[in-house]
Parts: structure tokens; C-alpha cells; sequence
């Protein structure tokens, strides 16, 4: 099984602290308050490519990388890609 499909088969594990929300939501300039949501979407969208190095997947579309940490499904943060 690929990174990507592993990652998706655990959807429903990711999920990040109230630090790293405000992380998040500071770093991609959000509006929502509901991050993990936003993060899962992009995650699920067919055109995110995510692999995984080390003890972290990532994925990036639409200029955005999220970093999560492969054991935990936590969202460690999210950064605009330059």
C-alpha cells in the first residue's frame, strides 16, 4: 500500500493540538477555525502528492505542504510553499 492510501485509510486519526492550529491557521492565513477539516480536504483531494520521509508524511498541493507525523496522525504544522 502507498503513502497516500495509508494516510487516507487513517483520515479519520488525523488531528493536531490547539497550538498547532493556531500554527496552521497563522501560517496559511485561514479563516476558518476548523483546520483539521480544511487540512483533511486538501489531504483527500487526488491531485495532493504525499509521501513520507522519515517518521513524517507529507503533502503538497495548491502551494501548501503539510507535515504529519506518521504514528500519531498529528498535524505538526502547514506552510505556504515558495
Amino acid at each position: 500500500m502507498n503513502d497516500k492510501q495509508i494516510l487516507l485509510n487513517n483520515l479519520d486519526k488525523i488531528h493536531t493540538t490547539e497550538m498547532g492550529a493556531e500554527r496552521i491557521k497563522k501560517n496559511l492565513i485561514l479563516r476558518t477555525d476548523d483546520v483539521v477539516e480544511y487540512c483533511k480536504n486538501k489531504i483527500s483531494d487526488e491531485k495532493c502528492n504525499t509521501y513520507k520521509t522519515g517518521k513524517n508524511y507529507y503533502c503538497e498541493i495548491d502551494n501548501i505542504k503539510i507535515t504529519i507525523n506518521s504514528y500519531s496522525y498529528t498535524i505538526i504544522t502547514a506552510h505556504i510553499i515558495k
